[in-house]
């Protein structure tokens, strides 16, 4: 018992200093290489006296326990947001990570997986101080096998990486994979604190800060604006060939009922500054027109006075400028920031139906109380729009259904489609059907969002339309570009001819030819394209 207890808790830190921080790269022969870590750590051990070993001993667990614990980090974080961990940033996201899991599983689903996360975090770090004592303990007890046995690893190390020995090129038996990892983390906090300072001065500087308002938009004076972002609604539904079918026949037919409406569009593809989640970061790069891939470029971009798209609108006097944002269900302060005259948040816009997961009303119910709000009164100004629709977010279950428009009302119709749908947990492991599900929530949402343009639109009325971010990696797939969609929509032909040198698709659907910017770049394209002037 001895032995096998002793033989675990080596396998268990050779475990942790080889495993990868990425769920592709724990294959099996990862683990049969020869850790430097190890060969040192051992060194140390064996030459120190009883009280400093084991108290360098528990440091070096603990070390390795929360080695694993960012390596599992790392994988999730990938899984859904496709990076890795920030130890300076993301500790925040748990709590919208709770809000998600609520939304998905239930209250006592979430309270029972952060019980167990918490015991894992806890169980980890203990085990694993307590199988790195232990082998320093029998190392010395056995002081001399345990330096024959170190010298003859070392020497076999030293040999392997002196030849360059390796799995596949990226799996050298030589391996230094746990001190590469903190190195990287090292570097990574280094990098965040350094780009803080370095971006703060990048987001001080705006080509149109000081244009007189009467120079701004001149082109678009008169027109009823709406930015609408469709959650998730990322490159992957339009090539993936498990979600492109109806996702491809959704574009089509929509863009046949705007033709016959007298509608026409032009698409493009953005490059967006994030993946997976943290749509605010894709809504305030295309907005302010700056590359904010992190929640504190966010926070430094919003506390400051950089002009956005929305606040343009806004600074002209020639809009009235509204936000129509059922995703946000907090106090929302960063209205100010984009030049939002009035907010109507989730609790402002009347639903009385069902949740359907995380969102917290269908998108059709949304752009009713749009119009029912703002859109269909009588405005001294032309009238400026921000729509988030959140029907697309994940889980994708359950899906909102179209209703007929006079039956909408206060939403107490979805009580039954809510009560009818997938169960989000059924989705949550399973790849193929997260896909075909993703798949209808975008299906649903372009349909929600030009059915209303259809019927409210008019000859003054411009639609940009566009997703935030690719769904997450069980959907998108581990490689999947950040691609979004980007749509502009008008009856005046005035309108799209104005852009006609950007290269774009005719119709809903851009294809493989048509140009790819970053999502930062479509701010100062679009309002010099439509007679803003920039100052020197």
């Amino acid at each position: 018992m001895s032995w096998t207890t002793t033989a675990l808790a080596a396998a268990l830190v050779l475990f942790t200093l080889l495993m990868s921080n990425t769920i592709i790269g724990m294959v099996p022969r990862a683990f049969v290489r020869i850790p430097v870590e190890a060969i040192f750590g051992a060194a140390v051990l064996i030459a120190l006296p009883r009280k400093p070993r084991v108290i360098v001993a528990v440091l070096a667990g603990l070390a390795l326990g929360v080695q694993m614990v960012l390596n599992l980090l790392d994988m999730g974080f990938r899984e859904y947001l496709g990076r890795d961990f920030n130890l300076v940033l993301d500790w925040t996201l748990f709590g919208d990570a709770h809000t998600y899991l609520q939304d998905t599983i239930g209250k006592t689903g979430t309270l029972a997986t952060v019980v167990a996360a918490l015991a894992l975090v806890l169980v980890v770090l203990v085990v694993m101080t307590l199988a790195v004592v232990r082998l320093g303990n029998v190392m010395a007890r056995h002081t001399a096998a345990a330096t024959r046995t170190t010298l003859v690893f070392g020497t076999v190390w030293i040999t392997c990486a002196a030849l360059g020995l390796q799995f596949t090129p990226d799996l050298p038996i030589a391996a230094g994979r746990a001190a590469d990892l903190v190195r990287v983390r090292a570097e990574s906090v280094q990098d965040t604190l350094r780009d803080e300072a370095e971006f703060a001065k990048v987001a001080k500087k705006d080509v149109f800060a000081d244009t007189p308002p009467d120079q701004l938009l001149t082109d678009l004076r008169g027109k009823d604006m709406m930015i609408t972002f469709i959650e998730s609604y990322g490159r992957s539904a339009i090539d993936d060939p498990l979600i492109s079918p109806g996702v491809t026949a959704t574009l089509t037919a929509e863009n046949e009922k705007l033709q016959k409406a007298g509608f026409a569009a032009e698409s493009g593809w953005l490059t967006s500054a994030t993946y997976g989640g943290s749509s605010w970061l894709g809504h305030s790069t295309f907005l302010s027109g700056l590359w904010i891939n992190n929640q504190q470029r966010y926070r430094t971009v919003t506390t400051g006075d950089h002009m956005t798209l929305t606040s343009a609108f806004q600074k002209t006097g020639a809009w009235r400028t509204v936000g129509i944002m059922p995703g946000v269900q907090k106090t929302w302060p960063e209205a100010k920031f984009f030049g939002l005259d009035n907010v109507y948040d989730s609790h402002e816009l009347g639903y009385k139906g069902p949740k359907f997961s995380w969102s917290t009303m269908p998108d059709q119910y949304a752009l009713t109380a749009f119009e029912r709000l703002e859109h269909g009164k009588q405005q001294d100004k032309p009238l400026m729009s921000e729509i988030i629709l959140t029907s697309s977010h994940q889980p994708w279950g359950p899906i909102p259904k179209m209703v007929p428009q006079d039956q909408v009302g206060d939403g107490s119709i979805y009580d039954a489609i809510e009560k009818a749908g997938t169960d989000p947990a059924e989705l949550l492991t399973n790849s193929t059907r997260s896909k075909e599900e993703y798949g209808k929530s975008i299906q649903y949402s372009v349909t929600s969002l030009i059915d209303y343009l259809v019927k409210y639109g008019n000859d003054n009325t411009v639609l940009i339309f566009l997703g935030d971010h690719q769904p997450i990696a069980r959907v998108s797939g581990n490689n999947a570009s950040r691609d979004v969609p980007v749509s502009i929509v008008a009856k005046d032909p005035k309108v799209l001819d104005k852009i006609a040198d950007w290269g774009w698709t005719d119709g809903l659907q851009p294809n493989e030819t048509t140009p790819v910017w970053k999502m930062s770049d479509f701010r100062d394209r679009f309002m010099t394209a439509y007679g803003s002037t920039p100052t020197p």
